[in-house]
């Protein structure tokens, strides 16, 4: 409606819209500061490096000297050198500020060429909730490389768990040749055959929760080990659940596969994963 009133009202009404973004902005430092262009710059463009992720509550956080250990052994790997932990907690802290006692952190490591030590990022977002129900996973022909070191490459575990969401699924749960599950695009699996929790003896990252809870389901009367599961090998488990820091969530479907707590047993092994998650201190 060019030269309209109408088209002069939208017009001036459209100079007006502004985009606003409901998205918590997340505080970002880089060595104790606040981030700038020129810092986040190598990070963004040059993709290596490595990173953990953690939950924070009251400012403690379950796992920690898991995590610390990580970051310190990546660093090793990936720099020729380790990572005082120390700094790394003295960086959180300061990341997570006076204010803000609940968190999801997540710390990364680089190097840029030019300078003499590590970077450590810290980001600081709200705290993720629990999921509310139950999760469903979509099986893909893919496993991480370097699968053993979380590395900031996931470009391709980011795509299979947006497909899957597409098609109605929570999680992208990744698999080798011959249908041999690894681990979900952000979590590890568990499975109950009926007497034993079953962890996938395949390529994949060893998450901190699942460290945290391997040892403890023994003492809690639920023998562990590890072994090869497939895709094939699914019907007759009665339970399934998956782990990351948030802590562990039972498995209602695979696919097309109703796998969740198919027996009284069942059900009780998933609660009883999950009080011994609950159960696991924090450190500050």
């Amino acid at each position: 409606m060019p030269g309209s009133a109408a088209g002069a009202g939208l017009a001036g009404a459209a100079a007006t819209v502004r985009i606003v973004s409901t998205t918590p902005v997340p505080r970002i430092e880089i060595n104790g500061r606040a981030a700038t262009a020129g810092q986040l710059g190598f990070p963004v463009l040059v993709n290596y490096g490595h990173f953990t992720a953690m939950q924070v509550r009251n400012r403690r956080v379950r796992g920690l000297n898991l995590h610390l250990t990580r970051l310190d052994a990546a660093t090793r790997q990936l720099f020729g050198t380790g990572l005082d932990g120390s700094r790394v907690r003295d960086h959180i802290r300061h990341g997570l500020g006076g204010d803000a006692s609940d968190a999801s952190v997540r710390v990364n490591v680089f190097w840029p060429d030019t300078d003499d030590i590590a970077s450590i990022m810290v980001t600081v977002r709200p705290p993720a909730a629990f999921p509310s129900s139950s999760q469903t996973l979509r099986a893909v022909s893919y496993q991480r490389p370097v699968p053993h070191i979380k590395h900031a490459g996931t470009f391709a575990q980011t795509h299979y768990r947006r497909l899957a969401g597409r098609n109605g699924f929570d999680e992208a749960l990744l698999t080798g040749p011959g249908g041999v599950i690894s681990e979900g695009a952000i979590t590890n699996i568990g499975f109950f055959d009926g007497a034993t929790v079953i962890w996938p003896d395949a390529p994949a990252l060893h998450g901190i929760t699942m460290q945290l809870l391997e040892p403890r389901l023994p003492r809690a009367g639920l023998p562990s080990r590890r072994a090869a599961v497939r895709l094939a090998d699914l019907p007759p488990f009665s339970a399934a659940f998956v782990t990351n820091s948030l802590g562990a969530t039972p498995v209602s479907r695979v696919d097309d596969l109703a796998i969740l707590c198919r027996s009284k047993i069942g059900f009780c092994v998933v609660s009883c994963v999950f009080l011994e998650f609950r159960r696991l201190g924090r450190t500050r």
